[in-house]
């Protein structure tokens, strides 16, 4: 048999051996779209219906082998009805069922990545041999799915039960050693004697020296587990397992229920157990939101990338300022690559961003991520300074220096006659307005903000601030940067704030006001855990500082003194003059202790209750329901303000932004997603009934248009069922 289609070659290689070599047209990588699917099938067809097959090679012309489903075409996939999913998936499994069931040995050769349904191609042979280079694993967890394609079926009959749990439920990347070691694959070859193994497996496959019917009857078969067995690996799983997902997050725990019951069945049983959870995890609203988080992620590296023609090479950046957050960007520039000169005007200071990049780096060592080696060539990337002395090299500064208009200005100007004139230099301010700072300097064409997020070393967002002079050039070298840093850059217009701040003090705006009306902070903390913040908004104020969200306040209400300007003295406001600044000083709206790995605790401290009594009055207890809807409303009508004013470009960078930046709940898909799920006309109507708390909780005519004529965000979206 022959075949030469859009995504796969078939070729003869002599002595009833064939190749099938996976190859999209007009991509980068393999994938599996309808195309390759459609190929496939009939590629198996044919195979089966060779005369004088005696084995089969998949492998694949790429430097990877297949990166998964392509989900642009899934996910218009999963707002079908779940019987129809179902069918779907049962389609594709006779794609794959035929591939197991070709009348001869197969051998995959594993050059790169091969994940979710690329992995799961994999599993459908009798033999893997992997490359040492190359990872295999199932991510669909990660969008609120599971494998639907064999492989909840397949990979605990190849590795066991208890493997095969961890394997899917985290979602894993797994590299050759540890594949080979569950038994994932069978051979591991350097990268250059990877076909010829292949080969050779094949060959010993087809003389009867590997029993590939024995391999087949293994993953077609029951797994052998005795009732104790079974209840002790998938009950015991249970509790771990339910422990890390939390409740918001149902597809690990379906992983674990879908494997037990099909643990007593062959493989076409188990395969339509499989199919029915998964079409039921396809409609739920999380892997909406978790699905939707994917395709705006892929859409904000596409923006990322449409400015890479404009950029200008970055090989020498430098930082200014080595406190926590200038060790943080050096060491993220040294750590992805790019020389980075860290310069302050205090030895001392220059000490402590040092320790910060040393202290990273060795987390890293000891966990085996780096070596030594590795880490003394990082922390030579990072040049110390006094002086001004290197600076005729650099091509990217980002000032750092404390948060004050002020002293940034003076900073910007003096080290804009240090540079040469295609220097590019960025502020890393979280408030303070770029077309304000550019005043001082006189080349504004060729500056904006950089802002990152702290600590920069875990969060992924970097703001980059678009001034009034600002030119392409300069976004477009900031943004290659932080791509280059591997961060997410979303490129925003200057205002008060930006954006993710901007958005961020209207729902703390929502937590004073709940607090001036008797509500108790550990409260108000707990429901929005159980929303799905990873802290609450009192702990998140300890966490940012009192000082410094007294002086964002600040910048906000005098923004936008309509709706963020307030009168009297809020919470926040009261713990500042007190000294509670939060972690800063171990005391906040908690206090603060270390634990046994040296990290603070939060302790509720009585006396705070007491210190709040004139602003909180008495305490009373709130509805959950209510919490919510009064720290919400406010910000998801914020961002879309947002959006409305061209802060932003797009719903998805505003959702992104959220994401990224301060943590919203990835499972509600960002306060844009949040308003569609929800319908935009019932959530105008929840809003009128806080509307009496001021204009932050009433909508923009924008929002009341949309509502009346039942407009979404995201065109196709639409509130996905429980």
């Amino acid at each position: 048999m022959e075949f030469s289609g859009q995504a796969i070659q078939v070729s003869a290689l002599g002595d009833g051996i064939y190749e099938v070599c996976f190859n999209l047209a007009g991509e980068s990588v393999n994938k599996f779209n309808q195309t390759t699917l459609n190929e496939l099938k009939d590629v198996a067809a044919g195979l089966t219906a060779t005369a004088g097959i005696r084995g089969v090679l998949f492998s694949s012309a790429k430097d990877v082998f297949i990166v998964g489903a392509d989900i642009t075409e899934f996910n218009q996939m999963f707002s079908a009805s779940e019987d129809e999913i179902k069918g779907h998936i049962a389609g594709l499994n006779a794609i794959f069922n035929s591939v197991e069931d070709l009348p001869c040995p197969t051998v995959v050769a594993i050059n790169g990545i091969a994940l979710g349904g690329g992995f799961e191609m994999c599993l459908s042979c009798d033999f893997r041999v992997m490359s040492e280079s190359a990872k295999v694993g199932l991510p669909e967890v990660k969008l609120g799915i599971y494998p639907g394609w064999g492989g909840t079926v397949r990979l605990p009959r190849l590795i066991g039960a208890d493997n095969a749990v961890e394997w899917i439920c985290t979602g894993a990347e797994k590299r050759a050693d540890a594949a080979f070691k569950d038994g994932a694959v069978d051979a591991v070859v350097s990268a250059d004697k990877l076909r010829d193994a292949a080969l050779d497996l094949l060959q010993k496959a087809i003389a009867g020296e590997f029993d590939h019917n024995a391999r087949r009857q293994e993953k077609q078969s029951a797994l052998p587990l005795s009732e104790i067995e079974k209840m002790m690996v998938f009950e015991s799983a249970k509790g771990v397992v339910g422990a890390k997902a939390g409740p918001h997050y149902p597809a690990p725990m379906e992983v674990i229920a879908t494997i037990q019951k099909a643990a007593r069945h062959g493989r076409d049983k188990a395969l339509e157990i499989e199919s029915k959870g998964f079409a039921k995890l396809a409609k739920t609203s999380v892997t909406a939101s978790l699905v939707g988080l994917f395709l705006k992620d892929q859409f904000l590296k596409k923006q990322a990338k449409t400015y890479e023609a404009s950029a200008q090479p970055v090989k020498q950046a430098a930082v200014l300022g080595a406190g926590i957050m200038g060790g943080g960007v050096a060491y993220q520039s040294a750590v992805k690559g790019t020389p980075i000169i860290m310069k302050d005007i205090a030895p001392k200071a220059l000490e402590l961003g040092l320790s910060e990049a040393n202290k990273l780096l060795l987390k890293q060592v000891e966990r085996e991520k780096i070596t030594a080696e590795q880490m003394a060539r990082t922390l030579n990337q990072i040049t110390p300074a006094l002086s001004y002395g290197e600076f005729g090299h650099v091509d990217l500064v980002v000032e750092a220096v404390v948060e004050n208009p002020k002293v940034k200005a003076a900073v910007l100007a003096e080290v804009e006659g240090m540079v040469r004139d295609e220097t590019i230099l960025t502020s890393n301010t979280s408030t303070i307005s770029i077309s304000l700072l550019a005043q001082s300097l006189k080349r504004p064409e060729n500056f904006c903000g950089m802002h990152f997020f702290n600590p920069v070393h875990r969060m992924p967002l970097v703001e980059v601030i678009r001034g009034e002079k600002t030119s392409e050039k300069a976004v477009a070298t900031t943004v290659a940067y932080a791509r280059a840093m591997g961060k997410t850059p979303i490129v925003v217009n200057d205002c008060p704030g930006f954006l993710v701040n901007r958005i961020l003090f209207p729902y703390f705006a929502g937590f004073s006001k709940l607090m001036a009306d008797g509500a108790d902070f550990r409260q108000v903390d707990k429901v929005m855990e159980g929303f799905g913040w990873p802290m609450g908004p009192a702990y998140l104020l300890d966490v940012v500082g009192m000082d410094t969200a007294c002086h964002a306040d600040k910048v906000m209400a005098d923004g936008f003194p309509d709706r963020m300007a307030h009168e009297g003295t809020t919470v926040i406001e009261k713990l500042y003059e007190l000294g509670r600044y939060g972690q800063k000083n171990n005391q906040g709206f908690y206090v603060y202790k270390e634990d046994k790995r040296g990290k603070p605790k939060k302790v509720v401290d009585d006396s705070v209750f007491a210190l709040l009594r004139d602003i909180t009055g008495e305490q009373k207890a709130f509805e959950a329901d209510d919490i919510i809807a009064r720290m919400m409303i406010p910000m998801c009508i914020e961002t879309a303000r947002c959006l409305e004013d061209g802060i932003v470009s797009s719903a998805a960078e505003a959702d992104m932004g959220l994401i990224y930046g301060i943590g919203f709940p990835p499972f509600r898909g960002g306060a844009l997603q949040y308003i569609d799920a929800m319908g935009m006309a019932a959530f105008v109507e929840l809003a009128s009934r806080y509307a009496h708390l001021g204009k932050l909780y009433q909508p923009t005519e924008r929002m009341l248009q949309m509502a009346q004529q039942g407009e979404t965000y995201y065109p196709a979206a639409t509130p996905a069922s429980h």
